[in-house]
């Protein structure tokens, strides 16, 4: 693989604003031309008082798992706000879902327990199938809008689970005009999902539009199996999935299928 493979591919990242920076420099060194059009945002909860008790109740807790660098980032922002302790009790055990997840809780002094073999709900059921977790109380951080594999799954387990929203995802104003012309101008190769709200709230925007048509010639590329299941329940295809499920392994991959190509 030559040092630029992406250029002149034009490739866009629907991913939040802020999230968005580091995604966009690994695809421009490798080339690439990036448009960042997020399609969606991330903001607080809209009430904050089941956040605030868990966080009241940290020692009681003998697990708190976190499921993405946001759920950590916005955790810590309400620590900061209620002018709490930013160091966790030191016999809460911490699970991150994957390695960004992991590297937001190191950055804050946190030491992580457990971190899955593959960065997804299930991995994380199958580390947790070989603990005993009958009678343990977990604290699950994560959007308002979530998969119920993970509090079902640990709960079928004899464990105690608490789930709190940290932070939720909205659709920006707008745009649907101009995305619909960036794909009907054919200005764009690749269009990145990293998660399952990227992808409905890209499809929201274009709602009234033949996805198919609009999509002609275009290749989506997913961070892994659960956003690449939205895509397919949506009614489009992916062509590119990385093995491992995090950004720097999402641009490989797209690297990849254009070299083989």
């Amino acid at each position: 693989m030559g040092k630029t493979p992406l250029a002149g591919k034009k490739i866009l990242i629907t991913r939040a604003r802020e999230q968005s920076g580091d995604f966009a420099a690994q695809l421009k060194k490798m080339g690439a031309e990036v448009i960042e059009f997020p399609t969606i945002e991330i903001i607080p909860p809209l009430h904050g008082e089941g956040l605030d008790q868990a966080i009241n109740q940290l020692r009681f807790y003998d697990w708190i798992l976190f499921t993405s660098a946001n759920g950590v980032n916005f955790f810590w922002q309400r620590l900061r706000e209620k002018r709490k302790p930013h160091r966790l009790p030191s016999s809460l055990k911490v699970c991150a879902i994957g390695p960004a997840t992991a590297n937001q809780l190191k950055e804050k002094g946190v030491s992580v327990h457990y971190i899955p073999k593959e960065f997804i709900a299930e991995s994380i059921l199958e580390g947790f199938e070989k603990m005993d977790l009958k009678g343990k109380r977990i604290l699950l951080a994560r959007a308002k809008k979530a998969r119920d594999i993970l509090p079902k799954g640990l709960r079928k387990m004899g464990a105690e689970v608490d789930v709190v929203e940290v932070y939720r995802t909205i659709r920006p104003k707008g745009g649907s005009k101009k995305m619909r012309q960036l794909l009907t101008e054919g200005k764009i190769d690749v269009i990145t999902f990293t998660s399952s709200s990227t992808v409905d709230h890209f499809a929201e925007l274009l709602k009234k539009e033949d996805l198919k048509k609009l999509l002609k010639g275009i290749a989506i590329a997913c961070i892994g199996p659960v956003t690449a299941r939205t895509v397919k329940e949506w009614g489009m295809k992916v062509q590119i999935q990385p093995k491992q499920y995090t950004i720097p392994g999402l641009t490989r991959a797209i690297a990849r299928y254009f070299t083989h190509k």
